[in-house]
């Protein structure tokens, strides 16, 4: 069986969400706003049928350019990226850098994979990094081509590894700080029992990744491993002479101060994607001055890189169009609430599991982690406490719901994106993350299973 290209997959996603405002009855929970995370939550006990608001065809496309309009931030983001990372390439600094690390790296090849995945992995941890990854895209496959693997490991080691990351993280504040909150527990609660099923997650991630590419080295360029023509040109750089060495160096260092900006400006100064955006703007300048590109060839090269991620940039306005049908429809609190109320028969350890299954369901038509919490916590925090059901226990089963669908699920615009800088097929990434994430959901259980068992709360 093929995979459909991903523009047809969506949408296709998008009329499908557009035929469940047919078939599904329209319901709302009440909201209020809560001080504590800062976001409009939705009130236990209080859904209710409301008039069917049924979405036709033609508004359901219409929901793709309000998709790209409502993520107008993280596209533009993309876009200038994309534009100030083609800058360096222009001046061969990266080119040159992972010829350097290829010469270094000869007959351990595999040893970038767990130190990227590692790196990436802190990042997935810590801020829940996802369409902030395009970033990396050019270096990620500049790196790969030159040892050999496929651009599906670039998308492993950088995607799929800080999604994993994410998903057992102790304190990533998109996922669990906000449902630990929503649930009225303590910020950073439970950290050591997460900590201890995070370092075996990422071990089996890093192995299996390292599995597929020395089964795969020397194929990049092999139809049927599941990846099309990259969206980032492959470049070539003269040798280094003494003063293009010290002109590599200060763009290095620019870009490495990016990055430092970048994370602190997530944790420590509230930044957005507006923010991230003006700053990778103001990155490819200074690269381009400082690589003697001119003002020029500067924006020449800053088109270039626009053209290059423009289909990536488009996909993830086409990938929010999906939520927005459902959400003009008013069938997206009908599906949570119809999917979580049968669980409530089950016993105990049961509807453990059947929560973390179902939040893997509901991912689909809610591919925020953050909305989705919001969403669906203060539906099942009461109905956790009518089971007997540590709070704790009902975090988790959102967290690795939630977070483990990350890596397979079309709606998820940043997954799309990443696909498509890196010219990987959808089929690709499913052939290769479909029997991985295996152990890891297995882990996921015996997490779960572990604190009903010992009480912990």
């Amino acid at each position: 069986m093929r995979f459909p290209h991903p523009l047809t997959l969506l949408v296709g996603c998008v009329l499908i969400a557009g035929a469940l405002s047919y078939l599904l009855p329209a319901g709302r929970f009440e909201r209020r706003d809560d001080p504590s995370t800062g976001r409009s939550v939705v009130v236990a006990g209080t859904y209710h049928r409301v008039a069917p608001a049924p979405v036709s065809p033609f508004d359901a496309i219409v929901a793709i350019p309000r998709g790209m309009a409502d993520a107008g931030a993280v596209i533009f983001y993309v876009f200038l990226v994309g534009g100030a990372f083609a800058v360096v390439e222009r001046t061969g600094a990266s080119t040159r850098l992972v010829q350097g690390l290829v010469a270094r790296l000869e007959g351990n090849e595999t040893l970038v994979i767990p130190i990227t995945c590692l790196a990436f992995g802190l990042g997935g941890g810590l801020i829940q990094m996802q369409e902030e990854l395009i970033a990396f895209v050019p270096m990620l496959l500049l790196l790969t081509r030159r040892l050999g693997f496929t651009p599906v490991v670039a998308c492993s080691v950088s995607l799929g590894a800080a999604a994993v990351a994410a998903a057992f993280s102790p304190v990533n504040p998109f996922q669990v700080v906000i449902a630990q909150k929503v649930a009225e527990l303590p910020p950073q609660s439970g950290l050591w029992f997460r900590l201890a099923f995070l370092a075996p997650a990422m071990a089996v991630w890093i192995w299996g990744t390292m599995r597929y590419a020395k089964k795969t080295a020397g194929g990049a360029g092999v139809a049927g491993n599941g990846q099309g023509a990259s969206a980032v040109p492959a470049t070539s750089a003269a040798p280094a002479s003494p003063a293009s060495h010290t002109r590599d160096t200060a763009i290095l260092l620019t870009v490495l101060a990016t990055f430092v900006l970048f994370v602190l400006g997530a944790r420590q100064w509230g930044w957005d994607f507006e923010h991230f955006g003006a700053l990778f703007l103001l990155m490819g300048v200074a690269a381009g001055l400082l690589g003697r590109l001119g003002i020029g060839g500067t924006a020449d090269a800053f088109v270039e890189g626009f053209r290059s991620l423009a289909y990536a940039a488009l996909l993830i306005g086409f990938a929010r169009g999906i939520y927005l049908v459902l959400e003009q429809g008013q069938v997206v609190d009908s599906i949570v609430q119809g999917i979580f109320t049968p669980i409530a028969e089950l016993p105990v350890v049961l509807s453990a599991l059947g929560m973390m299954v179902l939040q893997a369901l509901v991912h689909v038509p809610v591919p925020s982690t953050s909305g989705q919490a919001v969403l669906t916590m203060p539906v099942l925090v009461p109905l956790s406490d009518l089971l007997g059901l540590g709070r704790q226990v009902t975090v988790l089963a959102y967290q690795y719901g939630a977070g483990l669908c990350e890596l397979l699920t079309p709606t998820n615009g940043a997954l799309m994106a990443m696909l498509a800088a890196t010219g990987v097929r959808f089929r690709g990434v499913f052939r290769f993350a479909v029997p991985l994430p295996v152990p890891i959901w297995g882990l996921a259980v015996i997490g779960l299973v572990t604190r009903i068992v010992t009480g912990l709360r």
